[in-house]
C-alpha cells in the first residue's frame, strides 16, 4: 500500500474558522463531527491551561468536562473571525467557566484576574493569557513533530529522528551527534551529513509549523501569519519559511 504524503493530508485539513463555522452553521449531520474535531484540536491545550490556572487536577477536570459539553452542544456559536482569534475566544469561555466553578464551590480565591472586566465585556478583545499561549504553542509544536515523523517514514530520511535527537541534546556538537546517531540507528553518519540533515529537517519543520498556524488564521495572509507566529513565539524560527511563502505568492 502506498503511504499517504503528509503534505497532502495537511492540505486537506480545513482552516480553523471554516471548522468553527461548520460546527455551528453547517449541515446538521456535519456539525457534531466538526465540534469533535475542534475538541480534539484544542482539548490538550485547554486541559494544560486549566491545570496551570486552577492548580487542582479535580477542579481542572470538572471545568474541562463543562467546556467539552458546551462545545459539543454548540454553545460557542458566538465565535467570530472578525472579532479576534479563536484562542482568545476559548480563553474567554474558560474564564467564565472558572468563575462559575468558584461560585458553585462558594470559595472564590480572591479578586477577579486583572483582565476580568475586559473578558466579561468581550473575551476576544483581551490579550491571550501567557499560559494559554504556551499551551497553544505546545499543541502546534506537537502536531508539527507528529507530521514530521510521518514524513520521515514516507521518504526514508531521518529528519524527525535527527532533529528530535538534536533538540533533546542541544549541547552536542555535530561530530558527537554523528557518533551517537550511528550507534543508535545502526547506520553510519558523518558530522557533515548530520549538519545537512539538520538543515533540511529544520526547513521542513518550519514549513510544517507554518502550515499548522495557517489553519488557525482566516485567509492566512502573510501579515496575519506573522502576527500569529509572533504571538506564539515562533516567528523567528519560521521566518525563512514565511519569506518563501511570500515569494511564492
Amino acid at each position: 500500500m502506498q503511504q499517504e504524503n503528509p503534505d497532502h493530508r495537511l492540505s486537506r485539513i480545513p482552516t480553523l474558522w471554516s471548522l468553527v463555522y461548520l460546527a455551528h452553521h453547517g449541515p446538521t449531520g456535519a456539525q457534531q463531527s466538526a465540534r469533535r474535531q475542534l475538541l480534539d484540536r484544542y482539548g490538550d491545550a485547554v486541559r494544560r491551561y486549566l491545570r496551570k490556572l486552577l492548580r487542582d487536577l479535580n477542579a481542572a477536570d470538572e471545568v474541562f468536562q463543562e467546556f467539552a459539553l458546551r462545545l459539543l452542544k454548540g454553545d460557542f456559536r458566538g465565535a467570530n473571525a472578525k472579532r479576534g482569534r479563536f484562542c482568545n475566544f476559548v480563553k474567554g469561555v474558560l474564564f467564565h467557566l472558572i468563575a462559575d466553578y468558584h461560585k458553585q464551590q462558594e470559595r472564590w480565591p480572591g479578586p477577579l484576574p486583572r483582565d476580568g472586566p475586559a473578558l466579561a465585556a468581550n473575551p476576544q478583545d483581551a490579550d491571550p493569557d501567557p499560559s494559554f499561549v504556551e499551551s497553544c504553542r505546545n499543541e502546534v509544536l506537537a502536531r508539527a513533530w507528529a507530521v514530521l515523523a510521518e514524513f520521515e517514514a514516507g521518504i526514508a530520511q531521518p529528519y524527525y529522528t535527527v532533529l528530535r535527537f538534536r533538540a533533546d541534546h542541544p549541547e552536542m556538537r555535530a561530530p558527537q551527534l554523528a557518533e551517537e546517531l550511528t550507534a543508535q540507528m545502526g547506520r553510519t553518519f558523518s558530522a557533515a551529513g548530520v549538519r545537512q540533515i539538520l538543515h533540511r529537517a529544520r526547513q521542513k519543520f518550519a514549513t510544517l509549523l507554518l502550515d499548522e498556524v495557517a489553519h488557525s488564521v482566516e485567509r492566512s495572509t502573510t501579515e496575519q501569519l506573522a502576527e500569529e507566529l509572533a504571538d506564539l513565539g515562533l516567528l523567528d524560527y519560521c521566518r525563512p519559511a514565511l519569506r518563501g511563502q511570500d515569494n511564492d505568492a
